[in-house]
């Protein structure tokens, strides 16, 4: 990064509108494609920046090396050099030697532990924007301190986006004594804090955010009134500008939550709203087999020629609701969208009743969504469904997704432990590059195998007894589950073989840090939606490491295969002996979307058996898998196009300043 570079971005005031970020025209579709090829190309030939990384890893080891006699007030003094050279002459590699050099003496003399030289390979590789993937365990929360302290130190505010708030909190805990030791501040932005909080949090050098809560605040940011003409007013603005991002779990923030967008709305009056949603569930329940059909496997349904002719024939009686009953579009579109909340969104799976509301859980964290709402009644009508009493409903009056908000950073750098199946779609979207990072030491952790059920039932049985014998040798036992209902199912079968356990899902949020702080002692058997999936360090009691360390029990593939690599990977860190295995049914969600034909033919093939060979249980995953990542990949595009319209269509307001 140049002195040119830095002078520019600190010469933007942070305060009114003028706040920095980018506007880059989005790419075509030949010039995604070429830097899709790029991307995953430059992973799988990468030597020249794993030969660069490892020439900076080593000159940083041995300059300090000459550091460890000097004192903290030494230390300082070194920093504050550092601090006027980077902003004269830029972030240049000899420059960020001596600052990696110096934070890595803090962390051993503040936190105990000095960074490998993969981990200071892993933090150069984030300075220069790339996406590093590092294996499950690795230490990125360390790993991320040092070029944290680069970029404070020159004057760059610094965003360190996680997935959560009890990671945010947590990672900002930690770095915290380094960065302050240097004089620089630590802030944490979640949903729980209060406006003026969330805006000293932001003035600091170094902000540890939830991502939702950061889209959510710029996008209200957007919503505040500008400047008066007589530039005697100005609205308070919380963010000062979009100037470095560095994010943890980069692939589930901005791959697999790039779906869907995040949207600010505003009530409205609900009385005919509740009308038309009570009427439209009646509808939908009357509907026979015939008068709708499922699409985009099971996620969404249509009326068929046959439905809306049974629509049509309600007409009248339908007009004494509301007259928009009238239209024919906006008639079956309720009713579509009433059989979507009969039949799509399954409670324990989709959402959570809890204190009497409809509690959105989210598919890729396992998580409770607070405060967040589906639209166009649908929320509404599951409430009806659940009888509980019905919200009012809200309009959109801002909208974004993670694409459009991350690629507004002057510079983004990614870490996440599997970051390979998607390196072509970061390249084209971010422009960041792919490296994998080595391990500090070889991995010994067992892949047991796949055991395929063909019903759940046997298989809930078989996980619990499993569980019980290996924590009746002193090992423990990650289960992990795909939904808050399968954890609570296996909760209760290991409840009837009398296994003490312990139940991690969006219900028990509030225990998060007490269920993991135990998960890896003796005998311990931890059931956990995917919360356990990332950001999650179960410490393993020296007697468990002895026993053969953590074992973990997928039972339900994900459609993303990093998902599934996500929770192995809770195994076998830092050289740590550990194993896993999956045991799977038929009736999992996966196969009976995306694979119905063959698990038929099994079913029929395989009939009387309990448990089918554990080669049919890996085709069906591959197949099942490809076709899930396949149809999200299509999905994530159609989203990234209907942006790329829509900045087009509302180009005549001119780019915000």
């Amino acid at each position: 990064m140049s002195r040119a570079t830095l002078a520019r971005w600190r010469s933007r005031p942070g305060s009114d509108w003028s706040a920095p970020e980018r506007h880059n025209a989005p790419l075509g579709a030949l010039d995604r494609w070429l830097a899709a090829l790029g991307g995953r190309i430059a992973l799988q030939f990468n030597l020249f920046e794993m030969r660069r990384l490892r020439r900076f890893a080593e000159r940083t080891a041995q300059l300090g090396d000459q550091l460890r006699g000097l004192t903290d007030t030494e230390l300082k003094l070194r920093a504050d050099g550092l601090r006027i050279a980077l902003h004269r002459q830029g972030i240049t590699e000899a420059l960020v030697v001596h600052v990696f050099a110096i934070g890595s003496e803090a962390s051993f003399r503040l936190l105990g532990k000095r960074p490998y030289p993969v981990q200071l390979m892993g933090g150069y590789g984030l300075l220069r924007g790339r996406l590093i993937e590092m294996a499950t365990g690795e230490g990125k929360t360390l790993t991320a301190i040092l070029p944290s302290l680069t970029l404070a130190l020159a004057g760059i505010p610094v965003h360190v986006i996680t997935v959560n708030a009890y990671l945010a909190r947590r990672d900002a805990a930690y770095v915290r004594p380094v960065l302050n030791l240097f004089g620089f501040s630590v802030g944490v932005v979640t949903h729980e804090e209060k406006e003026e909080a969330k805006r000293l949090a932001y003035l600091s050098d170094v902000t540890y955010c939830v991502n939702k809560d950061l889209v959510f605040d710029y996008l209200r940011d957007g919503l505040k009134p500008r400047a008066s003409t007589d530039d005697q007013y100005q609205a308070p603005h919380n963010q000062r500008g979009l100037y470095f991002a560095l994010v943890d779990e980069a692939d589930g923030i901005l791959v697999d939550e790039a779906r869907t967008p995040l949207v600010i709305a505003r009530e409205r009056p609900a009385d005919q709203e509740r009308v038309d949603a009570t009427l439209a569930l009646q509808l939908a329940r009357t509907l026979k087999a015939g008068h709708f059909r499922a699409e985009q496997e099971g996620r969404q349904f249509r009326l068929t020629h046959e439905g809306r002719f049974f629509l049509k024939a309600q007409e009248q009686q339908l007009q004494q609701a509301s007259a928009t009953w009238r239209i024919a579009k906006i008639r079956e579109e309720r009713v579509e969208q009433a059989l979507c909340a009969l039949h799509a969104f399954r409670r324990g799976a989709h959402y959570v009743v809890q204190d009497g509301k409809v509690q959105i859980v989210d598919e890729f964290t396992g998580r409770i969504l607070p405060d967040r709402s589906w639209e166009r009644g649908l929320h509404q009508m599951i409430e009806i469904k659940e009888g509980l009493d019905v919200t009012a409903p809200r309009e959109t009056i801002a909208r974004q997704t993670y694409p459009e908000f991350f690629s507004r950073y002057l510079r983004i750098a990614g870490m996440t432990g599997t970051g390979s199946e998607v390196a072509g779609e970061i390249k084209a979207n971010f422009g960041m590059q792919t490296v994998r990072i080595p391990t500090n030491k070889p991995g010994i952790r067992k892949f047991v195998g796949v055991r395929l059920f063909a019903d759940s039932a046997p298989r809930w049985e078989a996980i619990a007894v499993r569980a019980t014998a290996l924590a009746n040798t002193g090992r423990a036992v990650l289960v992990g589950t795909r939904s808050v209902l399968a954890s609570e199912e296996l909760s209760a079968v290991l409840t009837g073989l009398d296994q003490p356990h312990q139940v991690l899902n969006a219900l028990q949020d509030h225990q998060e840090a007490e269920i993991v702080a135990t998960a890896g002692q003796p005998g311990r058997v931890t059931v956990a939606t995917n919360m356990a999936g990332r950001g999650t360090d179960i410490d393993l009691d020296i007697a468990v490491r002895k026993a053969g360390g953590l074992h973990v029990i997928l039972t339900e593939f994900h459609e993303s295969r990093r998902i599934d690599r996500q929770l192995y990977g809770r195994a076998g860190r830092q050289g740590d002996p550990g194993s896993c295995e999956a045991m799977v049914s038929l009736e999992d969600e996966l196969f009976t979307q995306f694979s119905p034909l063959l698990v038929r033919w099994l079913r029929i093939r395989c009939k009387n058996r309990s448990e089918l060979p554990p080669y049919w249980g890996n085709l069906l995953r591959i197949s099942s898998q490809m076709r899930a990542e396949r149809k999200n990949a299509g999905v994530r595009h159609n989203a990234s196009q209907r942006d790329t319209a829509m900045r087009r269509a509302m180009a005549f307001s001119g780019a915000k300043k």
